[in-house]
């Protein structure tokens, strides 16, 4: 099969794979376009990241997006909207590529696969108009998000920036910086095309030489080290402990930045992460 057919052949079956994840999450998944429907998506990020300050993101600005061809989707359940997404074109290097800005779902519906559901969705919808690589950052170390991205998506994260978006008020962020990883989708990668039809490949915590480690009072133990492949662990729940002891929350940022953050900025890419919190970190040859 030709270059041209298969990349033909992988935008047709990308609707099909989002629909088949929408149903095995129970939601309705679709593109918003119309403003009370936008309105919805500005409450929803409100009612996710509890910022007592401001709104996290004004439905003016979502409508604005929406209205210049960026990308608005949520996911319904029962008719009720229960997640939803938003990104915007831009270009990286010369290229058009969508920055996938924020995605949120409602506490009560975790655990559906509703995030993946939007996330596929996303997927078919940038392959229809052409882009190929969808960008994102995130805060690693929040394990979970880690393993959805990197396992779940098939994605990888090839960029470290520190204290990314400066102070933040929200209820998941306060009282901390905000390092992000960012993260790069490559829509037509076989990894990616596995991710999406449910085949996660996640790597064995043992493969690496130790980077970054926990010790026994819950504290990050830098490690030096050097090899073709790296891991550095990160705690079970930063949220946890951001709100019990913003001390060692902090410990963690910096112990994490001077490690994996440097690893990245060195050449190395997070490639996964394992249930056990192991991030597995790869330079390229």
């Amino acid at each position: 099969m030709s270059q041209t057919a298969a990349a033909r052949e992988t935008t047709t079956q990308a609707p099909l794979v989002a629909g088949r994840a929408a149903e095995r999450a129970g939601v309705d998944v679709r593109e918003l376009l119309e403003l009370p429907d936008l309105q919805t998506v500005s409450e929803l990020f409100d009612a996710v990241w509890t910022d007592p300050t401001q709104t996290i993101m004004p439905v003016n600005l979502i409508r604005a997006l929406s209205s210049a061809g960026a990308y608005v989707a949520g996911a319904f359940l029962d008719g009720r909207m229960v997640g939803a997404i938003v990104g915007f074109v831009g270009l990286h290097h010369g290229r058009v590529v969508v920055h996938s800005h924020i995605l949120g779902v409602l506490p009560e519906t975790r655990g559906r696969s509703v995030g993946f559901a939007l996330k596929q969705h996303q997927r078919a919808w940038c392959l229809e108009r052409g882009i190929d690589t969808v960008l994102w950052t995130f805060d690693p170390l929040v394990r979970r998000n880690a393993y959805f991205n990197l396992c779940k998506l098939g994605a990888i994260g090839d960029r470290y920036e520190p204290n990314f978006y400066g102070p933040m008020s929200d209820g998941i962020n306060a009282g901390d910086e905000t390092d992000r990883l960012v993260i790069r989708w490559r829509l037509r990668d076989a990894r990616v095309l596995a991710a999406a039809e449910g085949r996660t490949a996640t790597p064995s915590g043992e493969d690496g030489v130790v980077l970054l480690d926990e010790d026994a009072d819950g504290r990050p133990r830098a490690v030096p080290a050097d090899g073709a492949t790296l891991r550095c662990r990160v705690p079970e729940d930063i949220l946890r402990i951001r709100a019990a002891d913003p001390r060692l929350a902090l410990q963690w940022r910096h112990a994490l930045r001077d490690t994996l953050g440097a690893a990245v900025t060195d050449g190395y890419t997070a490639t996964g992460m394992d249930r056990a919190g192991w991030y597995v970190l790869t330079r390229a040859s």
